[in-house]
């Protein structure tokens, strides 16, 4: 490319650029559209799926369900992909595929998995913490239990679509490929950055045991339970919601899935229609409910809806279901809507802002929403790069985990959502994924323990947590991307950072390498967070206490000035985990 045309790209996109940033973008809007659809199992999956759902009380429909009733989508976006659970065809992965297809070779797919990496679904190894976590029955019960953590799940990206090996498999082919599905996310590099942490294919009822897994997980990172995103109240996504609600029985009757209906997404504008499909779901034990016994409903985006049409919602599930409500609204604009709502509401919460400037207004929601005698839900967070949309947060490495955490914590919420769980098309996952591990949910659990408990639990192991993205902010990439994301307003400004967050059991030096530079600080006791400057290459660190090294760390994931897709999630890594 010369460097006339490379100018001219550039004016072009710093046009673009500066278009987005001239029209008003909220922190708390939900994406407009998600890319694809997954498709629910194989033919023989379902059939198998039949079995578990009949004693369960569970209705199946494998074959149910329009393309535009399984769509994800909120609201139009330009070249909608065909993918999961639209028609069967070259976008299905229950479709035969080409078999002259290249692999994909740029963009996410081609960092590949340098590691090998895959979730075996076992429990937290010995020494994965910086401390001792609790038991369950601890963190469940006396005020503790009382103080729930929840996290949004997100139907459209389980552990596997597909079933196939993690390296030929729907996600590394045409999620994270720009030339996926047929090359409808070139535009902007392809779908997703990320993906879930590779799983093995399974023999048997492959979906249902890889939703068993994910509730496992979330459970032993002291999570209470999910709240699930409806998104359709039929075809793939509803299946999968079904599902979950048998796999979160079956794995441990005490983990909660909170109703969320997602009235960015559903169609319809009969109350009538939307409590029928919650008092199916209601049906399983594993629903949230309070102690006494309202099932909790907490939509997202409630005021698309007014405050009667959700009264009638009500009204219905009572009179036609015997269901009493506890209706948790959760809102994009809380400051806006908290006052109608409140006659109707048990508790309020947000969206809430990806960076980790702009948290105070959480302090003014908190006690707003105790001034009228509700429940807050806190959202928590751990960044937000939206690709297919153009636009993201800087989350400054850590930066915004620990500023909602603390929020929470300091504000006195009452609940926390974590936003979100699987939600790879934001960048928003806390659940173990390729470039992340286990980073941040074992992260969030020493967070979750001081909220729950009361007390900061006492560190016991050195550990490092590392954190840096693969290329630089203003990276200009090579490749044919003509849709790049730019900071969202109101967002901290972008940072070019290596950041080595430590938890020491006493002071110590902590060596590092950033590229090929070399350098060294002093690290106090406790938590400990040292930014240093993102270079070329790859990044590493370790305790050296007494001449000895402690713990160590390295992010395998190489740094770039040159860049085919642009890629602004920050990656992490814990000397916590094995590599």
């Amino acid at each position: 490319m010369t460097a006339d045309r490379r100018t001219d790209r550039r004016a072009r996109r710093g046009k673009r650029g500066a278009e987005r940033a001239a029209r008003p973008v909220s922190h708390r809007r939900r994406p407009a559209v998600r890319g694809g659809r997954p498709l629910l199992a194989l033919l023989l999956s379902g059939f198998l799926l039949v079995g578990v759902c009949a004693a369960t009380g569970i209705a199946w429909d494998p074959l149910g369900g329009t393309p535009a009733q399984n769509a994800t989508a909120r609201g139009a976006l330009p070249a909608q992909p065909t993918g999961p659970g639209s028609a069967p065809g070259a976008g299905d992965p229950g479709a035969p595929q080409p078999e002259q297809s290249p692999p994909p070779t740029k963009g996410a797919a081609a960092k590949g998995n340098p590691q090998g990496a895959v979730d075996s679904g076992a429990g937290r190894p010995a020494g994965a913490l910086p401390f001792d976590m609790p038991q369950p029955a601890a963190l469940r019960s006396g005020e503790a239990g009382g103080k729930l953590v929840f996290a949004h799940y997100f139907t459209p990206y389980p552990l596997s679509l597909d079933n196939a090996d993690a390296d030929r498999d729907y996600y590394t082919r045409n999620y994270l490929n720009p030339d996926g599905e047929s090359g409808k996310h070139g535009r902007y590099g392809g779908l997703l950055r990320d993906r879930p942490l590779p799983v093995a294919p399974k023999s048997g009822d492959w979906e249902y045991a890889n939703l068993q897994q994910e509730v496992r997980t979330a459970r032993a990172a002291g999570i209470d339970g999910f709240t699930l995103d409806l998104l359709s109240l039929s075809g793939k996504n509803w299946d999968r919601s079904n599902l979950l609600m048998a796999a979160a029985r079956s794995v441990d009757p005490a983990f909660k899935i909170m109703l969320m209906p997602d009235m960015t997404s559903l169609k319809t504008d009969d109350p009538r229609v939307l409590a029928e499909a919650l008092a199916t779901l209601a049906d399983a034990s594993a629903a949230h409910r309070l102690p006494d016994g309202r099932l909790v409903v907490s939509p997202f985006k409630a005021e698309a809806k007014n405050v009667a049409w959700w009264t009638e919602v009500i009204r219905i599930l009572r009179a036609d279901h015997g269901i009493r409500t506890a209706f948790v609204p959760l809102f994009l604009d809380f400051g806006a809507h908290s006052g109608e709502f409140a006659p109707i509401s048990h508790g309020f919460s947000e969206w809430g802002s990806r960076s980790y400037v702009g948290q105070e207004s959480s302090t003014r929601d908190v006690r707003r929403a105790h001034g009228m005698g509700k429940i807050w839900m806190q959202p928590v967070s751990v960044q937000d790069a939206r690709p297919n949309q153009g636009i993201y947060d800087e989350a400054g490495n850590t930066a915004t985990l620990r500023a909602t955490w603390t929020r929470a914590i300091e504000d006195g919420a009452d609940w926390v959502q974590l936003t979100t769980w699987n939600d790879y098309s934001e960048g928003s996952q806390f659940a173990p994924s390729l470039h992340n591990g286990h980073a941040y949910l074992d992260l969030t659990s020493y967070y979750l323990t001081r909220f729950k408990t009361g007390d900061w639990p006492k560190i016991v192991r050195d550990t490092l947590y590392l954190t840096a993205r693969t290329q630089f902010a203003d990276a200009d990439p090579t490749g044919d991307q003509s849709l790049l994301m730019s900071l969202r307003k109101g967002s901290a400004p972008a940072r070019d950072t290596v950041e080595v967050l430590s938890f020491l059991t006493s002071p110590a030096a902590v060596s590092t390498t950033v590229g090929t530079t070399r350098s060294s600080h002093d690290a106090p006791a406790g938590i400990h967070a040292e930014l240093l400057p993102l270079k070329a290459g790859t990044s590493g660190a370790h305790v050296v206490r007494g001449g000895k090294a402690t713990a160590e760390v390295d992010l395998p994931y190489r740094v770039d000035h040159a860049v085919d897709v642009q890629d602004l999630q920050y990656y992490a890594a814990t000397s916590g985990r094995e590599p």
